[in-house]
């Protein structure tokens, strides 16, 4: 890691460290608990992030929309016999990437049962998940439990299809500010979607048979060569000809009215998120690596639980 990185994360750390304090959790919270923690769960994601780099993006993803819900607390691997919790709810049907957390998971039970969480080892995962598709490095402190509770009627994410006031409404309550929320936004870089999930804006947006007028004509017309009206299969890249790269070309796109979804498009209806995203076009995306090391951060810390609050499962897809 080059020092001018290490530098900066000495000052991510110094300035979250109250916050973390107060919440808890401590970078070497297993240090004599469970020593190698970090390690191990490393090993384990690489070899399956290694196999399948398109692991990256999915996880980082399970990750973002299990601390939008009731907090970090790994609430989204419960499973439920009534498909009525999170992972069921319509958002999270394309959610993957379970067995690499219950493999981390499974492996720190072995070397240390009943000690490490399902909700950190999901935060550890998604964190070095990133890191084998060699994107950016941010510290992970430990301590958070698992939440007992998880519920479908609760999975309210922030949705593809809306603009930017809800989207800031979405991040503003889980104390996620507006560069936070263009700056996370940036994760569609590695990101894979569907022609489900664009079809009407691209062939039906006002119930007219017309296109999303936000989005470039060009654009539009290389979706429907790869989304013909009744396709709603076909993988579609949210950041085409860089998907397998964790860099800045995302902002580009956006910047090019190529954004994927509505929510991708909105950022440029913002006087902040749209000036963000010309500083990453016009530096070359200078600070975004240490921007999202500083947002996954906070992310990390969402409506967490610690000391006595929830438990540590035993196994992440259900309650002790």
């Amino acid at each position: 890691m080059a020092i001018k990185n290490i530098l900066a994360l000495v000052v991510i750390l110094s300035v979250l460290g109250v916050s973390v304090a107060q919440k808890g959790l401590n970078l070497d919270y297993y240090k004599y608990k469970c020593p190698g923690v970090e390690a191990t769960v490393r090993r384990v994601t690489e070899q399956y992030v290694s196999r399948q780099p398109s692991l990256a993006a999915a996880l980082l993803r399970m990750h973002f929309h299990d601390c939008f819900v009731r907090g970090c607390d790994a609430s989204l691997l419960l499973k439920s016999p009534n498909k009525d919790a999170e992972r069921d709810a319509i958002p999270n049907l394309s959610v993957r990437g379970y067995e690499v957390v219950d493999a981390a998971k499974a492996a720190l039970e072995k070397k240390c049962p009943g000690v490490v969480s399902c909700a950190d080892v999901l935060s550890l995962v998604a964190r070095d998940a990133v890191l084998v598709i060699r994107g950016p490095w941010w510290p992970v402190p430990l301590g958070r439990r698992d939440g007992r509770i998880s519920r479908k009627s609760e999975a309210n994410l922030p949705s593809p299809f809306v603009g930017i006031g809800e989207l800031k409404k979405n991040f503003r309550v889980k104390g996620l500010n507006v560069k936070d929320l263009v700056v996370l936004s940036g994760a569609h870089t590695i990101g894979i979607s569907s022609c489900a999930l664009i079809n009407t804006r691209i062939y039906n947006f006002t119930g007219k048979g017309d296109s999303d007028p936000s989005m470039n004509p060009s654009y539009v017309r290389s979706l429907k060569k790869k989304c013909k009206p009744t396709d709603f299969r076909t993988p579609l890249e949210m950041d085409p000809g860089s998907v397998k790269t964790f860099d800045s070309h995302y902002y580009t796109a956006v910047a090019q009215k190529k954004g994927l979804f509505t929510s991708d498009s909105a950022l440029l209806d913002d006087p902040e998120t749209r000036s963000y995203i010309e500083t990453q076009v016009g530096t070359g995306g200078s600070s975004f690596a240490k921007d999202f090391s500083d947002s996954m951060v906070k992310l990390g810390l969402i409506e967490i639980l610690t000391g006595n609050k929830g438990e540590i499962r035993k196994k992440c897809a259900f309650v002790n």
